[in-house]
Parts: C-alpha cells; sequence; structure tokens
C-alpha cells in the first residue's frame, strides 16, 4: 500500500466513523444517582458494617487514627459480598510503583470447596496486605533484581472501589507499596508520610492561635487535566506517535493556534462524546470531576476536578488518565498525555491547585476580606514564601522529565525557574510587613461594564498570572508545571514537606519569644513575618516569566535556572533536601538516590528510544519517499533535456542537498548513539547535550523535505491532517 493510500484510508476512516456502541442512557439515569454507585464509600460501610466496626474504621479514615487489625476480617467479608454482588469475581491491590503508572495483579474470590464446586473467599489478611513480584519494577538500586519480594498495603483513606468491563467488573483496593525491607517503592507512601508530618507541624502553629481541631490538617489538590485526541488510523501510520507518544518528525500546519480560536471554542461532537462518557465512568467511581473545554492548540482539551484531600485527589487523577486512554479507544481515538506530542502549538500540562486545611478550618491559605487582619493567614502565606525560596529548586526536580523538558519554559508554560506570584494585593501586604509598617490592604470593588442589562461584577483585588510556576489563586497556590502525563504525588510530597520545615520554623521561633504568654504572639509574630519577607521575598515575582529580563533579574536574585532534567535531578540527593526529607520522615536517603537514579535512567531510555526511532523513520519512511521524488524530478529532468527543452534543475538540486544533509544528520546520530557513559548520570547529560540536538538536526531536514515532497509519496500522516480532521 503506498504511503498516500494509507493516509486516505485513515482520513476516510475519520470522516465516515461510525460510534461502535448505542449512546448512553442519559434520560432514565441521572448522574446524581450513577455518582459513587461503584464506591465503596463510608455511606455504604456505614449500611452494611456492625456499627463497632464502622465507627472503629471511620476513626482511621477521619482522623488518621491506627487500624484496628482485628475489624479486617469483618471488613473484607463486606467488601466481597458488596463487589459479588456488583459481578466482581477478582480483587486486585491497586498501586503506584516508580513507573508513574498504575499497577494490579489480579486474584480470584473463588477458590476450591473440595467437592467440585467452589467459595468466594476474601480474609482480613489478603484485604490489608499484598504481595506481588517486586523485581520487575524500578527501585534504584534500594534492591537487586534477583530479590522479588515486596508488599502492598492497604490504604483505608483511599476507599475500594469497582472497576467495569464489557466481560465483568473487579474489586480495587488503593495500597502503599514497599520492599521487603520497608522503603518506599511507589508514589502513595512518600504522599501519606508527608501528611503526616504536615498535621503535626501545622498543629503546631494553629495551637499558637489557639485553634484547636479534632480533624488531621492535610493538603488539598484540584489537577487540571490536559490532552489531546486524534484519531487512531492516523497512529497506526506513525510510529513515533505509537512508541514514543510524540512525533518526532513533522512539518508545520498552515493553520496552527495563531488564530486562537481552539481555546473555549465549540466542542466536536466526537470528543463530547467521549467526554460525557469518561465523566459518567469517573462518576460512579466518586471522581468529581466538573470542567470540560477546549485547549489552546487544535485538537487539546481539559479536564479538571472539585478539589480533594490530596492522597485521593492523586489516586483519582490517576483514575482520570487510566478512563481517558480507555474510553477514546471506544470513539475510535487515541488520548495523548505526553507534554509536547505536537511540535510549534501548546503542550499539556496539569496544573495542580495546591492548599492545605480541613473540613472544620476550610484553607488556610484563605485571607478573608481583610488579609492584613488576618495574622493566621499571613503566617501560612509566609511559610509557603519561605518554603519555595529555600526549596524551589526541589520543586523543580519533581517535574523533571525528558517529555516536560520541552514544555517548561515555552511561551505556553511556567520557565524552569521557580518563583511566586502573589498579586497586587498580597504583595502589597507582605511589603508592609517587610518594612515593618503593616497597616491595611487593597479591597474588592465593582466592575461596570458599561451594559444596562448586565450586572455589575465583584472585582478582585489583583489579576492572575499565568506565566508563573507558583501562583496565589485566592484561596491557594496553582503549581502549573507539573507534566501531563506525570502523577502528582511527586509535587505534593515536594510542597508538604517544604511545609513542614517552614511551619517547624514558625512554630518554634513563635514559641521561643512567646514561652506561653499570648500577650506576646501578635509582636512575636511580626517578628517573624519581617524576618522572612526580609530573607525570603526574592522568590516573589509579579511581572512576565516569559520575558527574557525576567531570566536576568532571576539569575541576579540567586535563583536557580535548571532548564533540563540532567539539570535538575542531581537536586534530589543534595544535601539540603536529603536534611529535609530525614528530618520529617518522608524519605530516607536511600530511598531519595534511588529516585534520583530511577528518573536518570527513564530519562536516558526515553531519548534513546526517541533517537532509535528518528533513525529507523528516517532511513525508511522518509528517505525512500524524497528518493522517490528525486527519481521523479531526475527524469522529468532528463525528458526534457531530451527534447531540447531548457529546464532547471532547482528542484532537483533542491531535494538533493536536503536529501545529503538527512543522510549526514543521521550518520552523526547514530555515532552519538554508540558512545558509551560511565554513569547514568554522564548518559544523561550526553544524550541531552549531543544526542538531542542531533535528532533535532536530523528532524530539521526531514521536515524541510515534507515541505517539498510531493504529497502522494510521503507517507506519514501530515499535522494538518492529524489535528483538524476530527
Amino acid at each position: 500500500m503506498s504511503g498516500i493510500q494509507a493516509r486516505l484510508n485513515a482520513i476516510s476512516a475519520v470522516i465516515n466513523y461510525k460510534p461502535s456502541h448505542a449512546p448512553l442512557n442519559f434520560h432514565d439515569t441521572k448522574p446524581t444517582d450513577i455518582f459513587g454507585a461503584n464506591v465503596f464509600s463510608e455511606r455504604v460501610m456505614k449500611e452494611r458494617l456492625p456499627k463497632a466496626v464502622y465507627k472503629s474504621l471511620s476513626k482511621t479514615i477521619s482522623l488518621g487514627s491506627k487500624l484496628d487489625p482485628s475489624i479486617a476480617d469483618v471488613v473484607a467479608n463486606t467488601m466481597k459480598d458488596w463487589a459479588i454482588e456488583k459481578g466482581a469475581t477478582h480483587f486486585t491491590h491497586v498501586f503506584y510503583p516508580l513507573t508513574g503508572m498504575t499497577a494490579e495483579k489480579h486474584d480470584a474470590f473463588l477458590v476450591p470447596d473440595g467437592k467440585g464446586g467452589a467459595i468466594a473467599e476474601f480474609s482480613g489478611k489478603l484485604l490489608i496486605q499484598g504481595e506481588p513480584d517486586a523485581s520487575s519494577f524500578p527501585s534504584g538500586g534500594l534492591r537487586s533484581t534477583f530479590e522479588a519480594r515486596g508488599y502492598t498495603a492497604w490504604d483505608v483513606t483511599s476507599p475500594a472501589y469497582i472497576l467495569e468491563n464489557p466481560n465483568g467488573t473487579f474489586l480495587c483496593i488503593p495500597t502503599a507499596f514497599v520492599s521487603w525491607t520497608g522503603e518506599a517503592l511507589d508514589k502513595k507512601t512518600p504522599l501519606l508520610r508527608s501528611n503526616q508530618s504536615l498535621n503535626k507541624q501545622a498543629k503546631r502553629v494553629l495551637k499558637l492561635f489557639g485553634v484547636e481541631t479534632t480533624l488531621p490538617v492535610t493538603s488539598f489538590a484540584g489537577p487540571e487535566q490536559e490532552y489531546f485526541l486524534i484519531d487512531r488510523n492516523f497512529v497506526f501510520s506513525r510510529p513515533d506517535l505509537l512508541i514514543a507518544g510524540r512525533t518526532l518528525f513533522g512539518a508545520k500546519s498552515a493553520k496552527g493556534q495563531e488564530f486562537e480560536d481552539q481555546y473555549f471554542g465549540v466542542v466536536p461532537r466526537r470528543v463530547l462524546s467521549f467526554m460525557m462518557e469518561v465523566e459518567r465512568e469517573l462518576f460512579k467511581l466518586g471522581v468529581p470531576v466538573k470542567t470540560r473545554h477546549n485547549e489552546v492548540a487544535p485538537s487539546q482539551f481539559e479536564i479538571a476536578p472539585i478539589y480533594e484531600q490530596g492522597n485521593l485527589a492523586t489516586d483519582h487523577n490517576q483514575m482520570v488518565m487510566t478512563t481517558m486512554r480507555s474510553v477514546a479507544k471506544r470513539y475510535g481515538m487515541i488520548c495523548l498525555l505526553h507534554e509536547k506530542p505536537f511540535a510549534g502549538i501548546n503542550g499539556s500540562g496539569k496544573h495542580l491547585n495546591y492548599s492545605i486545611g480541613n473540613a472544620e478550618l476550610g484553607s488556610l491559605y484563605d485571607p478573608g476580606e481583610t488579609p492584613h487582619d488576618n495574622a493566621q493567614f499571613l503566617v501560612f502565606c509566609a511559610a509557603a514564601i519561605r518554603a519555595l525560596h529555600k526549596y524551589g529548586a526541589l520543586l523543580r526536580a519533581t517535574v523533571a522529565t525528558a517529555s516536560n523538558d520541552h514544555r517548561l519554559g515555552a511561551n505556553e508554560a511556567p520557565p524552569a525557574i521557580m518563583s511566586m506570584y502573589l498579586g497586587e494585593q498580597l504583595a502589597d501586604v507582605f511589603d508592609q510587613i517587610k518594612k515593618g509598617k503593616l497597616k491595611d490592604s487593597k479591597t474588592k470593588g465593582v466592575m461596570s461594564i458599561g451594559v444596562d442589562t448586565l450586572p455589575p461584577l465583584p472585582m478582585d483585588p489583583g489579576d492572575r498570572n499565568r506565566t508563573s510556576p507558583f501562583a496565589f489563586t485566592g484561596n491557594r497556590f496553582e503549581f502549573r508545571a507539573v507534566g501531563s502525563a506525570q502523577s502528582i504525588a511527586g509535587s505534593l510530597v515536594a510542597l508538604n514537606t517544604m511545609m513542614s520545615e517552614s511551619l517547624d520554623y514558625i512554630a518554634t521561633e513563635i514559641e521561643a519569644a512567646t514561652k506561653g504568654d499570648a500577650k506576646k504572639l501578635n509582636a512575636a509574630v511580626q517578628t517573624v513575618l519581617q524576618k522572612i519577607m526580609q530573607d525570603h521575598d526574592a522568590i516573589i515575582f509579579n511581572g512576565d516569566g516569559y520575558c527574557d529580563a525576567w531570566h536576568k533579574e532571576a539569575a541576579k536574585r540567586g535563583l536557580p535556572n535548571l532548564k533540563t532534567t540532567p539539570e535538575a535531578l542531581p537536586v534530589l540527593t543534595t544535601k539540603p533536601v536529603v536534611e529535609l526529607f530525614t528530618k520529617y520522615g518522608v524519605l530516607t536517603e536511600a530511598e531519595l538516590k534511588s529516585r534520583e537514579e530511577i528518573y536518570f535512567e527513564m530519562y536516558s531510555k526515553t531519548l534513546k528510544t526517541e533517537a532509535n526511532l528518528v533513525v529507523r523513520m528516517a532511513t525508511t519512511i522518509i528517505f525512500p519517499a524524497a528518493m522517490r521524488y528525486q527519481s521523479e524530478l531526475a527524469a522529468a529532468c532528463a525528458n526534457l533535456k531530451a527534447i531540447g527543452q531548457d529546464f532547471k534543475m532547482g528542484a532537483l538540486e533542491d531535494v538533493t542537498a536536503k536529501l545529503r544533509a538527512m543522510q549526514a544528520a543521521v550518520a552523526k546520530l547514530e555515532k552519538l548513539m554508540a558512545v558509551e557513559a560511565k554513569s547514568t548520570h554522564a548518559e544523561a547529560k550526553h544524550l541531552c547535550e549531543k544526542v538531542l540536538p542531533a535528532m533535532n538536526e536530523v528532524r530539521s531536514y526531514a521536515d524541510a523535505l515534507e515541505a517539498v515532497v510531493a504529497d502522494d509519496l510521503w507517507a506519514l500522516p501530515s499535522y494538518q491532517e492529524m489535528l483538524f480532521i476530527r
């Protein structure tokens, strides 16, 4: 089949697409009826568990108290009966290894009864602990590959749920994943540890203000998930999309996003059908998705949930990504979560809205109507300022991946420089604090639009800043640098631990200054806030994070600019970071070293895979197409010359020159790929500084050829086809 025929077949399949299944029955089923229907929620537990068992389990979930092992058998049996009623035949401990993906191993409820039949069994021991083979998951040197034992431990705070498949259902139990010796091999364990640390230090500060709360103070998160949808038929003709998740070649489309007509535009019908089914599936799982819309780039979209407790939000975001990938196939599409699947247009991020608090206190980042009078808020906000200034490089390291490097620093995402946007009101308040003369703050106004039929709108005292990586947005901070495909757990762990250290510092300073005398509290708070602003206000920047002037200014302020993953990852094992995580019991030095090693390996494997694809596609797809076109041009020139026509050979010379240049670039790339590095760090640096530019050089010639080679010879679906045919 010729290249153009494969593309035409793909286009025909898109144009003539018909759903493979019946539409959802939205008339008879209300969203409120299905929300949480497949979740072993507190409501279900209260209905089904004995009262004493429910009270004990609820106390563990809501207050963070230790789990009573004696109730495990009763809970397990009840959970099994509930799951079987919903058609489940198997259960699985769901965990989140350091691959960043979701992992599961299924086991059947049914066991032989010795009489030719079977009975359903599920014990408390099986509920609390599982033992998947841990040898094939990345450990970064924490264990030898021949050592296979690993444990999953039931996370009571994240509810079990049922996943549906056309041929049945199965019970999913969220768990932590640790090695035989107790080291964290996953994303969840450090997150749970960091929440414990945050609770302890936040309550010390609250106690100074006379605030008591029975609930744990924990992190809250709301990740806004961006993604691309393209028709599956195009992917089958694109080895780069199929294997790497991004296009390694592709000439720029005549139209991209420059018309700014995509953002919040009308959602295409097939895409909207996909979105509605995704939401329905997530509603069943209790995931509170709320917002959907077109994003900036063509064929790019966003889904966003309501705010939740951080650990649950992390689990739910993994469900969102899994569900979108699964449902997209039912609609003949592929959901791309790569941070930069297409060059020349915006990539995809995951904006992590972050705050701390609980149901009794609300958000501790809420300034109220008069933030200058809200000393408690000012303390918690100052703690965030200090934390980001001290550990901004750590936060940058948590979002360091080969794919996210393509996005950070471009005019679509925040720069790799970590800074904080406070807005006019708060920036003014903290500037007054620095000068020791806090008096008032800017107030909200009312905006008159000038149309009689439109109501006056309440006006915020400051605008939003989309170029800031860490921006205050009313009662929370928005960390905009997380990559689309990443788990939010890494950044949450860092934020929780950074905040723990800053709150610890503030509590210690105020405790020493007041010595239990409440009358000295106000003066002590003013002193510590002023010192924090004098020492750490360099992190505050309310301007344009995209401009070159900010990069120069940031350097003057001493703010690190870690542009690439090989520059950022070593931060994980620096002395201050090791001391931070070990002091608060979140990660040991060995666990930090293992993560650094794992992430370096992932970076190198990603780039080596992409480099191999570049060589193969250039050699077997692009070069033959260009050669055929060169032959056609040469034949045309020869024919014209044979009949005595004067014909300039500019087109032939142009194609020949580009072909030779691409061949030379491929040879150069292959030579660089053959270089052996002495360590994982050295290998990553070589790939970043030498191999990646060589890959881009090959691409530059290939994309130039795409712009001149006859369309009927070009095998790869083009950008304009993939992005605009829906």
